[in-house]
């Protein structure tokens, strides 16, 4: 019992990094793509400022719950994945870096370097990240054993995981235009409706066809169906929302857009943990994968404790820094 628990909860710390972090990504994206001078692109990374590297935390605790409860899954998917992975890393460091360093030289090719970075690393994480979920959802290579056989580190890697991984980058930008449209008071906010409906509606599209793609190869059953409609429904009704003009009832919609996206991977996935591309014999499945039970139930104390920990101390972040950033608070500094 308590591995099928552990199943949902990854599923569900997974969602929440997507929630958070998306709109962080996206915004990475935006300074490039809005901000025309860099005092307006750090006004725009001001936005995020409080709270992008407590939002990372997220993709630790949905590591580390792979690797505790479920080391079989972990062993099995992570060597297929090492580059990926290990560029996913190297774009966490650089990011960190680009929005910490930036203006701590008055040079506007410096300052102009790492915000190019801010714009690369926040493209690439979100790639990363849907192309690791939906080659997950694809399938690897292993055997008997649980044990990756392929010859290639880029078993992740194909055309519906590509599809995941781009829809992904797309919700990236529509989500944190719509989280800057509510975060920002300043005249020029308004280049950011453009950005918001159209990536609105390229997620709306390509979220639809990777979930009839999911229903049709994938998970063809009642609730994989059903999850599947209510991703395309609630990235539909954003997008309404967004050309409405209420750009906050959009941001949460995205978030349940983005939670529905996760559980169709897991409903896809379910009752397995990792998919063999060798034999549908070979399976790794919930139960194969599990700690054992003594380590579950540790891991559970850890969690019922740590998880609702860190939602409360994030929402009260989010709700003492709730205030929009005005223009007399934007910098004035020419770097």
């Amino acid at each position: 019992m308590l591995a099928y628990t552990f199943f949902i909860v990854i599923a569900f710390v997974w969602s929440v990094f997507l929630f958070l972090e998306g709109f962080d990504f996206g915004v990475g994206m935006l300074t490039r793509l809005v901000g025309r001078t860099p005092a307006e692109r750090g006004t725009i990374l001001r936005a995020i400022g409080p709270n992008w590297d407590a939002n990372e935390v997220w993709l630790l605790t949905g590591g580390i719950l792979i690797f505790a409860a479920f080391p079989a899954w972990y062993a099995a998917s992570f060597p297929s994945a090492y580059i990926p992975l290990l560029l996913l890393v190297f774009c966490l460091i650089i990011r960190a870096l680009s929005i910490e360093y930036r203006s701590k030289r008055p040079s506007e090719r410096w300052t102009s370097t790492w915000d190019s970075l801010t714009f690369a690393t926040g493209l690439l994480l979100p790639l990363l990240v849907g192309v690791f979920w939906a080659g997950m959802v694809h399938g690897i290579p292993i055997d008997a054993d649980g044990r990756f056989t392929g010859d290639t580190l880029w078993s992740h890697i194909n055309a519906y995981s590509v599809l995941g991984g781009i829809a992904v980058v797309v919700y990236s930008i529509a989500h944190g235009a719509v989280f800057l449209q509510n975060k920002l008071d300043l005249s020029w906010k308004s280049r950011l409706e453009p950005w918001a409906n159209y990536a609105g509606m390229a997620t709306l599209v390509l979220m639809a066809g990777f979930s009839i793609w999911t229903v049709l190869a994938y998970s063809a059953d009642l609730l994989g169906i059903v999850i599947a409609g209510v991703v395309v429904i609630a990235f539909a009704a954003a997008f309404v929302a967004q050309r409405a003009g209420r750009s906050l009832l959009s941001f949460w919609l995205n978030g349940i857009g983005i939670t529905a996206f996760m559980a169709q991977i897991f409903a896809a996935l379910y009752p397995n943990v990792l998919p063999s591309t060798v034999d549908d014999g070979f399976n790794l499945t919930i139960e194969q994968a599990a700690a054992s039970d003594y380590a579950l139930t540790v891991l559970a104390i850890t969690a019922i404790i740590g998880i609702p920990g860190v939602m409360a101390y994030q929402a009260w972040s989010f709700w003492v820094l709730r205030g929009r950033l005005k223009r007399e608070e934007q910098p004035s500094e020419t770097y």
